[in-house]
């Protein structure tokens, strides 16, 4: 009877210590958990602070660089620097800045932006050449007694995507004699008056397009000369 009773306690004595055991072992877990959760939710503020931080870096970098780029242009445009000349343009390229810094730089991902400028430098003399062969053949029909002007108004859908390459082809387009942008659709088709034929065939040979794709590195007009570029610039940063 002794032995019983002795037995029955040993085994309820076990049974106390396995719940004891199993109740830590419930604690520790949710102890665990909560200790996991209370981690990630500061890992992910953490993060989002970050982020934050980054952007407004990000976002302060597109501006001062979109503002130095309107001043600059704005010295060389106006010729004069005298303190009112230069405090006005100051002012005027701060607020254009602000309100279109995103414009300048949208979308632009490490390193593309050293290409993007040299590329648009070596646009830059192409188009003058352009433009000085266009200056002669705008001059040649007005001179002409004859005066063979013939005005065309073409549409043409372009494959550009961003904002920047349809501003700068319409630039372009508008700044080359014969030619002037009319109205760019909501679905990327260009509306342009051409002064004669010739005018109009040399626009549609797309060349000024594919220029601009090339300059911004757009989806539809990969060449190789980008992948070579971007393995010059990510081998100069690592």
């Amino acid at each position: 009877m002794e032995i019983t009773l002795l037995i029955q306690a040993t085994d309820e004595s076990f049974n106390i210590i396995e719940k004891a055991r199993k109740h830590a072992i419930d604690v520790l877990n949710t102890t665990t958990q909560l200790t996991s959760e209370t981690r990630s939710i500061e890992e992910r503020k953490i993060q989002a602070l970050l982020k934050g931080a980054m952007q407004a870096k990000d976002a302060f970098q597109k501006f001062v660089s979109t503002f130095l780029i309107l001043f600059i242009f704005w010295c060389m445009l106006s010729g004069k620097f005298d303190s009112f000349h230069l405090t006005l343009g100051c002012l005027c390229s701060l607020v254009v800045a602000y309100l279109s810094y995103d414009l300048l730089f949208a979308n632009v991902r490490v390193g593309d932006i050293r290409i993007i400028i040299q590329r648009f430098i070596a646009y830059m003399p192409w188009h003058f050449y352009e433009i000085a062969l266009s200056n002669f053949h705008v001059a040649r029909l007005v001179l002409s007694p004859k005066m063979p002007i013939d005005p065309h108004i073409i549409k043409f859908k372009t494959k550009l995507e961003s904002d920047i390459s349809l501003m700068a082809l319409a630039t372009s387009i508008t700044l080359t004699p014969g030619t002037i942008t009319i109205d760019i659709t909501n679905d990327g088709e260009f509306i342009v008056h051409a002064l004669d034929k010739k005018a109009a065939d040399d626009l549609n040979t797309g060349e000024m397009e594919d220029r601009i794709a090339h300059i911004f590195m757009e989806a539809d007009h990969i060449y190789v000369q980008d992948a070579l570029d971007m393995a010059r610039v990510f081998g100069s940063m690592r």
